[in-house]
């Protein structure tokens, strides 16, 4: 290397590690960090085992910090908890592990790669790329995983990812800085309603293949549980997102398709629907006109909202953030 050529530097990587009731697998975690990593940031959740004190007791590793919670605020409440201490020691790029042992820390090089690399804002593990990693996963997990992931590429507008809810991520700590931190939801909808703040300021995100680790753990975060309530904080980002990105951000010729869009398909929708009822009530057939009227509308709404699907769909970020922050 000549001498007016400038030194490469290596980014400074920070691992933030969440904890609820890990206390038994911790620190079979914390020993697989590798040299890449120059803080690793333990935070307990105010968890009932005490598991920060366990761990400082335990653990010699120079790298190590401990973060406690007074009070529990679940795994994103925790997460975020780790950002802002790795922002605080100078991280450049914050990864995420769960303390459950299903996440390999040796992965860390390649997870935070389009980062380093200056393609991405955001990198998240994808546990469905390889069939071989999906053969491992829990039936009930599979089935789950497949509707979050549909339901997340609505709200988020990140139509080629998959997997939303894999809770092994990367993100460059400036665009960490922008983001509204203490807006972002603190329960296990963290990665999704991630995703969805992501979109709204433009940062671009990478899917990496990953092996996902199932062991003797017992998951909390249980499907049947979690389905209705992340159905309507779908629901809820997927309109804030068109809002925002279409009406308030920009109006363009999409933005005419999605509301034209809406306002046929729903009122050709209605009005074929009283007029259907009114007509099986009453057994009088309701007119040619109002058959074509209805059935015009909505088609025409229909094909309007297609269109605007399909721009919504190559409507992704494409230049990173992070390099101009």
């Amino acid at each position: 290397m000549s001498e007016s050529e400038p030194e490469k530097q290596t980014a400074i990587i920070a691992a933030v590690v969440p904890c609820y009731r890990e206390r038994g697998r911790v620190l079979g975690v914390l020993e697989k960090f590798g040299e890449e990593v120059s803080h690793i940031i333990v935070v307990d959740d105010a968890c009932p085992d005490g598991t920060g004190e366990w761990v400082k007791s335990q653990c010699r590793d120079p790298r190590l910090t401990v973060a406690v919670n007074e009070t529990n605020l679940g795994v994103g409440g925790a997460t975020l908890t780790g950002y802002a201490k790795a922002i605080e020691l100078g991280a450049d790029i914050i990864v995420k592990v769960d303390g459950d042992g299903q996440m390999d820390p040796g992965m860390i090089s390649r997870l935070v790669r389009p980062i380093a690399e200056g393609r991405a804002d955001y990198a998240k593990g994808n546990r469905f790329f390889r069939l071989e990693s999906v053969s491992g996963m829990p039936t009930m997990r599979l089935a789950g995983n497949l509707m979050l992931s549909f339901a997340s590429k609505l709200s988020s507008g990140y139509w080629k990812i998959f997997d939303p809810t894999n809770g092994f991520t990367a993100i460059h700590a400036k665009v960490a800085k922008i983001l509204p931190l203490g807006r972002i939801d603190k329960s296990f909808f963290f990665e999704s309603d991630m995703l969805f703040h992501l979109n709204v300021n433009r940062a671009v995100v990478a899917d990496v293949p990953i092996d996902a680790i199932y062991g003797d753990e017992t998951s909390q975060l249980k499907i049947s549980r979690i389905l209705l309530p992340f159905a309507w904080k779908h629901f809820k980002n997927l309109n804030r997102r068109l809002i925002y990105n279409y009406l308030l951000r920009d109006f363009n010729f999409a933005s005419v398709e999605l509301v034209a869009g809406l306002a046929l398909a729903i009122f050709g929708f209605l009005f074929g629907g009283i007029n259907w009822y009114e007509s099986v009530s009453t057994g009088v057939v309701a007119a040619t006109g109002v058959i074509v009227l209805a059935a015009l509308t909505f088609a025409l709404g229909t094909i309007l909202l297609l269109g605007f699907l399909n721009y919504d769909i190559q409507n992704q970020p494409q230049s990173p953030l992070h390099p101009d922050l």
